[in-house]
């Protein structure tokens, strides 16, 4: 399978699947960005609310998503000739990074897109520079 460089390998392994059909089909399409402090993942929701979305991070440190649309109520004074909408249901587990600041996980429903953000980890960078004294 093929990897690509600038993303982490777990990533890879959930996220490129250009070579292999999605076992879900209705599943929505996911996106994951790198910037600097942070990954985002963006996860297709057209006509969902965020109140359709609950997502957790188990003991594990692995992120759930779970998504629940039932049909909204029928229209008393009328009836569906036909209903292929009624309700749909999804959900995805994904493996965080060791970089990613569990604790800070956020996300935000946007136009359509469930935005997830993971904040990395702040890493104090030490110098090495130093001035040795000779004994």
């Amino acid at each position: 399978m093929y990897r690509n460089s600038w993303l982490p390998e777990v990533f890879n392994d959930f996220f490129y699947n250009n070579n292999m059909p999605k076992a879900n089909p209705t599943a929505p399409a996911i996106n994951v960005l790198e910037a600097e402090e942070q990954y985002i993942v963006e996860l297709a929701a057209p006509g969902l609310r965020k109140e359709d979305f609950n997502m957790s991070i188990d003991d594990n440190g692995d992120l759930h998503i779970k998504m629940e649309k039932k049909a909204s109520e029928q229209n008393e004074k009328a009836h569906y000739l036909r209903r292929e909408f009624a309700y749909s249901k999804y959900e995805q587990t994904l493996i965080l990074p060791e970089d990613v600041d569990k604790e800070q996980v956020s996300a935000r429903m946007e136009d359509g897109v469930l935005n997830i953000y993971l904040p990395k980890i702040k890493q104090n960078i030490q110098k090495v520079a130093r001035q040795i004294e000779v004994g």
